[in-house]
């Protein structure tokens, strides 16, 4: 994987975003060069040809990340794949229509733009369907793993397709120190040989250090001359949120806190973070305000005028508690007995306008106030309610270490897990905020709100 502006993106989805940026700035020109064939003529100098293919590729490219098309877990078969990328096409062809709208001199005509679009999407689909199968193996990374114990035991548990994704686990190394518990891999004895002499013999791009006890029992100078010789070194922890894009609590350490690089760019960089919730929120807030006006209505004719429009709760940000904003999508009496409940699948307090905005997370559009007030971040960890506070941080550990950035209306666990109702889900939605914590960046935040587009369009996780 690389690690770019502190955020880890697999190689295979980094390649195939070039590959696919080259289609579509190629597809432009394809359908420009058969509008000339046909007309003897170009009306469009190559600076401004160029201009026009980086608008449509920045374009296309930015709606299939919405859809999820570059998303790491992406596992779905050729008919939901298929119909993502139309719809991300879909989307593309409504976009371009606005640039034109605004400006026609980011366009090609219209005959080319179409024969731009379908050779895109024939490319593309190609690319998708026959390319990637072939080239995932080769590009992948070997990895030797140090350890048969319990720690090397997480690697090897990892089955999901995109937990593994651009390496090949090529074995366990055990030297004598661990309880092997590592079953139905390869596992290699020391031995005589060198760490390097093994890693050699196996073609070993990565060694991944996981022993249960580490202290007076690694090789060091033998991880070392692999390091030395140009194998990269990391241990368990880091391995594993680079390749699950979250922190694992059961390998988190204070020490990891203390001395590892990270964990300070979001409460380091409050300027920069707010002028980039004011200038979202209000760009969202104008363009939403239809919405939000119809989903008003939609509230009131439901409940016949009775009941407030809009649903103010207690949830804890930074330490403090602040009143959370949104439209309200259950009986006014749904908690009347005043004790705090989790969102429970199908539940029956739920209205039947509140179920559609609820799914399509319109209910949380209220909250863009809550950011320019400087309660909320655009992007950021989910706040919770007091009560849940108190209970979540006695049985999680680190659970505290969320409050020190502001919450937000979406992330990155929000992106990757789905809705949380319950201690254990909690749990696992901080070890994605911990990840986000640790590797904060403007980059980070930026794919997070695209990556955003695609929850609300395919419903994932709401309740």
């Amino acid at each position: 994987m690389y690690r770019i502006f502190r955020h880890y993106v697999p190689k295979t989805l980094l390649m195939l975003g070039l590959a696919e940026a080259v289609i579509l700035l190629a597809s432009v020109y394809v359908g420009v060069a058969l509008i000339v064939v046909a007309q003897g003529a170009m009306d469009t100098s190559r600076e401004e040809l160029l201009l026009k293919a980086l608008t449509f590729a920045a374009v296309m490219l930015m709606t299939m990340t919405a859809m999820g098309l570059y998303q790491r877990d992406l596992r779905e078969g050729p008919r939901a794949l298929l119909l993502r990328l139309a719809l991300s096409f879909l989307g593309g062809l409504l976009v371009m229509s606005i640039v034109w709208v605004v400006d026609p001199s980011l366009m090609v005509g219209a005959r080319a733009f179409v024969i731009a679009l379908l050779a895109s999407f024939l490319g593309i689909a190609s690319c998708r369907f026959l390319c990637v199968p072939r080239t995932d193996f080769r590009w992948s990374r070997r990895v030797l793993v140090l350890g048969v114990g319990n720690r090397a035991l997480q690697i090897a548990s990892l089955r999901r397709r995109s937990d593994r994704h651009g390496v090949t686990i090529v074995g366990f190394v055990d030297i004598g120190v661990d309880e092997r518990v590592v079953q139905g891999r390869a596992v290699f004895p020391l031995g005589p040989t060198t760490l390097y002499d093994l890693a050699a013999r196996h073609d070993v791009d990565e060694i991944v250090v996981a022993l249960d006890e580490r202290r007076n029992r690694l090789p060091l100078e033998q991880v070392l001359e692999c390091k030395m010789k140009g194998m990269r070194v990391l241990d368990e922890s880091s391995y594993l949120e680079r390749q699950l894009g979250k922190i694992r609590l059961d390998t988190l350490q204070p020490s990891s806190v203390v001395f590892a690089d990270g964990f300070t760019q979001a409460v380091l960089k409050p300027t920069s973070k707010r002028l980039f919730d004011i200038a979202v929120s209000l760009a969202l807030l104008i363009l939403a305000a239809p919405l939000m006006l119809l989903t008003a209505l939609a509230i009131l004719i439901e409940s016949r005028g009775q009941g407030p429009v809009l649903y103010s709760q207690e949830r804890v940000g930074r330490g403090r508690i602040f009143s959370v904003l949104k439209f309200r999508s259950m009986r006014v009496d749904a908690e009347k007995n005043g004790v705090a409940q989790w969102a429970r699948k199908d539940d029956d307090r739920i209205t039947k306008v509140g179920r559609f905005i609820r799914k399509t997370r319109i209910d949380e559009l209220p909250q863009l106030v809550n950011v320019l007030k400087g309660d909320m971040s655009f992007v950021g960890p989910r706040p919770e309610r007091p009560q849940f506070v108190q209970e979540l941080a006695r049985q999680i550990p680190y659970f505290e270490l969320r409050h020190h950035v502001k919450p937000g209306i979406t992330g990155w666990a929000q992106v990757c897990y789905p809705y949380g109702a319950s201690v254990e889900d909690a749990r696992e939605k901080l070890q994605y905020d911990l990840y986000y914590l640790k590797n904060y960046s403007l980059f980070l935040d930026l794919m997070i709100i695209v990556q955003t587009l695609q929850v609300v369009i395919w419903g994932k996780g709401s309740r």
